[in-house]
């Protein structure tokens, strides 16, 4: 099982959008070079996602722009994004630290046992032997595996594995987890 991309919501924007149409796939870190290319650092699994989108958007202050990409680069862990928009550094300036963001409809289908952090959040975690014991609130993407933290009934945190040992069942209809618990992993 893996997850992808990072979460947040678009809180006010010049777009009528429902926080769920969209997801946060990386962010502008730094100008790369005199034309107008930026260096983005991107919140995905598979970076080449970049690859098939046409166009991106993000949020400065209150409005949501709409950046076409003209094309895409790879430096090492990074992205070297050209833009239709941003001609210059000076203007790539403007979008230093600027998370970017995606419609769900242009990522594509999710291979089964995929989800997007976002629909993880939130959702209650039960044990196969029915007993509630939490609510996810946050996914940690790990090199061997992504790890759910769970905050449990009484405010700790618990790290599950997300390994098929553990996470048997992800129904996001129902908006729960169903786990395992190997021994020790509540050992908090």
């Amino acid at each position: 099982m893996s997850s992808l991309f990072a979460v947040n919501t678009i809180t006010k924007a010049g777009v009528d959008m429902d926080r769920n149409q969209m997801l946060e796939i990386g962010k502008i870190v730094n100008t790369h070079g005199l034309r107008g290319e930026v260096k983005v650092t991107p919140w995905t699994d598979t970076p080449d996602v970049y690859e098939g989108l046409s166009n991106v958007y993000c949020q400065k202050k209150n409005d949501l722009i709409k950046l076409e990409i003209k094309s895409v680069k790879y430096q090492k862990s990074n992205l070297i994004v050209k833009f239709k928009q941003i001609d210059n550094v000076d203007d790539a300036l403007t979008y230093k630290n600027t998370v970017l963001l995606a419609l769900r409809e242009d990522l594509g289908e999710l291979e089964d046992g995929e989800y997007y952090i976002q629909d993880i959040l939130g959702l209650k975690v039960i044990t196969d032997e029915g007993e509630e014991l939490g609510t996810v609130t946050d996914v940690l993407t790990l090199p061997a595996n992504d790890v759910y933290v769970v905050k449990t009934k009484d405010l700790k945190e618990c790290l599950l594995p997300v390994i098929d040992d553990v996470i048997l069942n992800v129904d996001l209809e129902e908006k729960v987890v169903t786990v395992h618990m190997l021994e020790g992993l509540l050992d908090v």
